[in-house]
C-alpha cells in the first residue's frame, strides 16, 4: 500500500508531469489531489484535480485519449510526480499530442538566453 498522504503534507494539490514512455516526450502537466492520486493507483490511468472546474477527471474518458500508466515516480521532496504513460491519440486538448509546442523565442538573437 502506498502512502498517498506523504505527497500532500505541503499542499492540497501537486504537480504531475505526464512524460511518453519510449520517446519520453513530455506531453503535460496536470495536477493531482489525494483523491486523484488514489484513482490513478487503482486504475493504473491517469486522473487528475481540474482546478478551473473544481472537479476530478479521469484523462481521456470523453475523448478516449487515454494515459495508461507504466512508472510514477516521485521527486526528492515528495511533492511533485512524473508519471510515464503510454498515450493514446493526443495529450493536449488542443488535439495535439503534446502540450508543450508554443516555443518562445526571443526577438534577437543571443540576447534571451
Amino acid at each position: 500500500m502506498i502512502d498517498v498522504a506523504k505527497y500532500f503534507k505541503k499542499a492540497d494539490l501537486i504537480p504531475a508531469i505526464i512524460q511518453e514512455e519510449g520517446t519520453n516526450e513530455v506531453l503535460m502537466l496536470a495536477y493531482m489531489n489525494r483523491e486523484s492520486m488514489q484513482k490513478t493507483l487503482e486504475t493504473g490511468y491517469t486522473w487528475f484535480w481540474s482546478r478551473s472546474r473544481q472537479e476530478l477527471w479521469n484523462k481521456g474518458a470523453t475523448s478516449g485519449h487515454l494515459q495508461k500508466i507504466v512508472s510514477i515516480y516521485g521527486d526528492c521532496d515528495d511533492d511533485t510526480l512524473l508519471i510515464k504513460v503510454i498515450q493514446t491519440g493526443a495529450a493536449c486538448h488542443t488535439g495535439s499530442h503534446s502540450c508543450f509546442f508554443n516555443e518562445i523565442k526571443c526577438e534577437n538573437e543571443g540576447e534571451c538566453f
